[in-house]
């Protein structure tokens, strides 16, 4: 079985993946913790293992492992904890792997590997040209072509990070959950706030989704993934799809794809002697 780690900047989400079973696409578990860049392996394995043990899953199950971060900080004990408790070494999703497809930016180191994990199985699952559409700390639209290569897209601040940040610059406005309001003018504070983040992010999506389209000359498909998905989608026809194992669901193709790193012999001597 492969273990995959998906580290964000808001969580990091495990999951494991069998290729013998059938039912959920083959996932036999997905999980997620807050993502702390100071969180010891040991820490992970305490909280993973409870888990893995509810699912009937053990450690000795898990053969291979493949870890996507944009915390780079976080890289380091997600890896400890893969070869000290899981006995493997794991893929670590870097743009120098075989990914299937080119990456037509100017440097495409830059680009996070959750970002082109999205452009591997948006791909797979549904051809191209594609926008993925993923909602998380950042909200970010991924340009596929019909080939599909990755050819960039846009960047802009997820709709909790702007929740915040109205919250913190202005006094007099309160924290507010997301919503989508029944109207698009509020008569009063809250529901004019909620108006202005829900609708104004679908404005934000439907205007960049049309120039994107016009930039690249053609039809595109849209996919969207990321917890809030679902809830954007209600208000907004230019969302195709929703996936929410977009990102996993790369990472696993991307594992499939290149040839697992091997453990050194010294650590696995350790592990096996201990």
């Amino acid at each position: 079985m492969l273990l995959v780690v998906d580290a964000g900047n808001t969580n990091v989400v495990f999951a494991v993946h069998d290729d013998n079973a059938r039912d959920a696409g083959g996932w036999r578990g997905t999980w997620r913790i807050r993502t702390d860049a100071q969180r010891t392996s040991d820490e992970y394995a305490v909280w993973l293992m409870a888990l893995l043990t509810h699912a009937g899953l053990r450690t000795d199950d898990i053969s291979a492992a493949v870890i996507g971060t944009v915390v780079p900080a976080a890289l380091y004990h997600l890896r400890r904890l893969c070869r000290d408790w899981f006995a493997v070494e794991p893929l670590i999703a870097r743009a120098p792997l075989d990914w299937g497809f080119d990456i037509r930016v100017d440097n495409p180191a830059e680009v996070g590997a959750d970002r082109l994990a999205n452009a591997l199985a948006g791909h797979q699952r549904f051809g191209g040209p594609l926008i993925v559409l993923d909602f998380g700390t950042a909200t970010t639209f991924d340009v596929i072509g019909a080939d599909g290569a990755y050819l960039g897209g846009v960047i802009c601040p997820g709709i909790n990070l702007s929740l915040g940040a109205l919250h913190q610059a202005a006094a007099r406005l309160p924290r507010i959950g997301i919503g989508r309001p029944q109207s698009v003018i509020g008569r009063s504070t809250v529901p004019a706030m909620q108006s202005g983040i829900y609708w104004g992010y679908v404005g934000m999506i439907e205007g960049l989704i049309a120039r994107i389209r016009a930039e690249y000359g053609g039809p595109m498909k849209v996919v969207a993934t990321g917890g809030l998905a679902p809830l954007l989608a209600e208000g907004t026809l230019v969302i195709d799809q929703i996936d929410p194992d977009l990102t996993l669901e790369g990472l696993r193709l991307l594992a499939e794809r290149n040839p697992a790193p091997t453990l050194s012999r010294e650590r696995a001597r350790l592990i096996e002697h201990e």
